[in-house]
């Protein structure tokens, strides 16, 4: 994009499926900025699962010698035992935007999350916060129930919010039972009351950063045989070690466990490999789907 359409702008947006190469065009675009207008930049983290310290590898965070090349923000910098939610990155990627602007920086916000995005720009619902005693019994029942059972339990409650989601969402379920039982109310209520968001659409260039779906594909299988040839096996071991609660969201993250079951002799090694490569290619189809649908008004990039 010309150098005209970024002045101004106070942080650039670079969403994505992954394997797409978004850090890689946040390094160049932080460079451009750097060489052509003099301008710093920050590298600031959109991802769910780079949010992890013990998971550097497996989840590709920008290795230690690019983020000295580039300040970088918010990656690394939660506990794995930590509930880590789109509301808590809000309000980290706040206090980072103030940073930037107190700076003069540009803030270039990049990852594959979108919900974090669309909190970004458009709000978080002020959903209370949810008892503790609520979300365990929820989860307890989680590890007993299938999705198509979770299903039916909150179409019984909240018809509204189990028409929106599929009995594959399991995540989604719970979340949405636990508010019910927490408020007396369904989550649709509170998502239509979303506060105001930290950043405007008109302050910020956005890109969607979309290569073919077969390129995709290629570069996620050569990418996880890569990690698993740089430690990950090493990484997922020293992550089980921790004794986890398997709900946990770190234990989520793509290739956590294919590379279990071969650590507890379950899979080969190359079998283990496939199901992470299989589990990431659902993952990029997932991906795109949300994108063409929340962020068609983007500008969307091959490269």
């Amino acid at each position: 994009m010309a150098r005209s359409s970024r002045q101004g702008r106070r942080a650039i947006l670079i969403a994505g499926p992954t394997a797409s190469g978004k850090s890689a065009l946040a390094l160049a675009l932080a460079r451009e900025l750097a060489s052509k207008e003099a301008q710093p930049a920050l590298i600031v983290n959109a991802d769910s699962m780079q949010v992890y310290r013990e998971l550097r590898i497996l989840t590709a965070r920008p290795s230690p010698e690019d983020e000295a090349r580039v300040p970088h923000r918010l990656y690394g910098h939660v506990s794995g035992a930590d509930d880590y939610s789109v509301g808590r990155w809000l309000e980290d990627v706040s206090a980072v935007l103030k940073e930037a602007q107190a700076t003069g920086a540009v803030a270039i916000i990049v990852g594959g999350t979108g919900l974090y995005f669309k909190a970004l720009l458009e709000g978080l619902s002020p959903v209370p916060d949810i008892p503790q005693s609520v979300r365990a019994h929820w989860r307890q029942v989680a590890r007993t129930h299938t999705g198509p059972g979770l299903h039916a339990m909150l179409r019984e409650r909240d018809p509204e919010m189990a028409a929106r989601l599929r009995p594959s969402d399991r995540q989604r379920l719970v979340r949405a039972l636990e508010v019910w039982a927490a408020t007396g109310r369904s989550l649709a209520h509170w998502q239509r009351q979303a506060g105001a968001p930290p950043l405007a659409a008109d302050d910020c260039e956005r890109i969607v950063l979309a290569p073919d779906r077969e390129t995709l594909y290629s570069r996620a299988d050569a990418r996880l045989e890569a990690m698993v040839a740089a430690g990950a096996r090493e990484e997922v071991a020293a992550l089980r070690a921790l004794g986890l609660a398997p709900d946990k969201p770190i234990m989520r993250a793509h290739g956590v466990r294919p590379l279990s079951a071969y650590l507890e002799d379950r899979l080969g090694l190359d079998e283990a490999i496939a199901h992470a490569q299989t589990e990431t290619r659902h993952y990029i189809k997932r991906q795109f789907t949300w994108l063409r649908r929340h962020m068609a008004d983007w500008s969307w990039r091959k490269t």
